[in-house]
């Protein structure tokens, strides 16, 4: 038998039936890790959500925006102000066999592979491909996670006409790409199209002006614009573009910012600073107003529980919102206040979910608070140097045939 790697008394912050790490070779395990960037340190901590403790902590280029493959393999950390994407292993990969899950975990490790170009901007993976936005190049770069995860700089460059914030998204043997404004390409775009990998135009283009936002949901991908959501989909080899249009019982607006259910298909968007939308392409009412009670911070989708999503508010409300409900259906006070004035990047709470537990992050008092998905209470904090801004979480259980020992390596 190991011993266990931390104190029992701790397990009680612990998840799930199978908190600890295994103590006999081919039992579950369960790992969780929150990869956690610093709002004005170029470092990335790495923290064990079981126990709170530091398992790495990585030094980049700049202060990082952190995006999570969907295999959970990588981390990626884009930094705008330093012109770089870095790559770390998360350590912890799935195998799956069928009839069961193996679990494989290993050291964290900032990969040698970083991807620069000027001002790197929208981030989107999808199926183990990745399309690397940079605002201020003519072209998006191409590549893949197993590339990257063999340390290979393998990239692909496909032409998006002008300079501009936009977006690419990846496909088989294609992209969708935003199509600058032709007057002026520092406004946002002003619709879509289809490339292929050399950047051929490929289809007509659909227009979209005021693109900005974009998510993906099962095998749909949206991107939000002035008009509604551009859903892209993939039925032969060909991506496909269709206009969902905001219904006309919604009030002036339109949203900016996405965020994709996991497990059921369904997007959330901000629809004004104190109000977001629930929006099921599926059906005929496709659009659904929540109002919150003060201004938005930050949300994000419970992967584990399809039906619930989070949203912060200024006021340092952690509320609970049951999509298929469309109602906030429980509130906690997790923060101190946090208010929206004030520059768009300033240090504010942001949201991950780990397992059963749902952190979040306090910049200014250096603490992720951690939260109890299943009774919405508070069940530890975690103290982070500096200011704990970005982050994402990891993990999940599966079946371990190896002697892992993740904290003393």
């Amino acid at each position: 038998m190991k011993k266990p790697l931390f104190p029992l008394s701790l397990l009680a912050l612990a998840i799930g039936p199978f908190a600890a790490p295994a103590f006999a070779d081919n039992g579950d395990v369960t790992a969780w890790r929150l990869f956690v960037a610093d709002h004005d340190q170029p470092v990335v901590n790495v923290i064990d959500a079981l126990d709170g403790d530091n398992i790495a902590t990585f030094t980049v280029k700049g202060p990082a925006t952190l995006h999570r493959s969907e295999s959970g393999e990588t981390v990626f950390a884009v930094q705008g102000s330093a012109n770089t994407v870095s790559a770390i292993a998360s350590g912890i990969a799935f195998h799956d066999h069928g009839d069961h899950g193996d679990i494989d975990i290993d050291p964290p490790r900032l990969l040698s592979t970083t991807f620069s170009g000027q001002k790197p901007g929208h981030f989107v993976e999808r199926q183990g491909k990745v399309a690397q936005w940079f605002d201020k190049e003519k072209s998006a770069m191409l590549f893949t996670e197993q590339a990257v995860l063999k340390q290979k700089a393998d990239t692909k460059v496909i032409d998006v006409v002008a300079a501009h914030h936009g977006v690419a998204v990846p496909f088989d043997h294609y992209a969708v790409v935003s199509i600058p404004n032709p007057e002026d390409a520092s406004k946002r775009p002003v619709g879509a199209r289809v490339v292929d990998e050399s950047g051929k135009k490929v289809g007509e283009d659909v227009a979209c002006p005021g693109l900005h936002g974009s998510a993906g949901s099962g095998s749909l991908y949206a991107l939000a614009c002035d008009k509604g959501l551009l859903l892209l989909t993939q039925q032969g080899k060909v991506p496909q573009i269709t206009l969902l249009p905001y219904s006309a019982s919604l009030p002036q607006g339109s949203a900016s910012t996405l965020i994709g259910g996991k497990g059921l298909q369904y997007f959330i968007g901000n629809y004004g600073p104190d109000r977001i939308v629930l929006i099921d392409p599926a059906e005929k009412e496709s659009f659904r107003l929540l109002q919150l009670p003060t201004r938005r911070v930050h949300f994000a989708v419970d992967p584990l529980r399809a039906k619930f999503a989070y949203v912060i508010t200024e006021d340092g409300k952690l509320h609970q919102i049951d999509v298929l409900k469309g109602q906030i259906t429980q509130s906690l006070k997790v923060t101190g206040p946090y208010s929206m004035d004030g520059h768009w990047n300033d240090p504010r709470p942001r949201i991950a979910v780990a397992g059963d537990k749902i952190v979040v992050t306090d910049p200014l008092n250096s603490r992720l608070h951690l939260i109890d998905a299943l009774t919405f209470k508070e069940s530890g904090t975690v103290a982070v140097a500096g200011k704990p801004f970005n982050i994402v979480a990891v993990g999940g259980s599966g079946q371990s045939h190896g002697d892992h020992d993740d904290h003393h390596h």
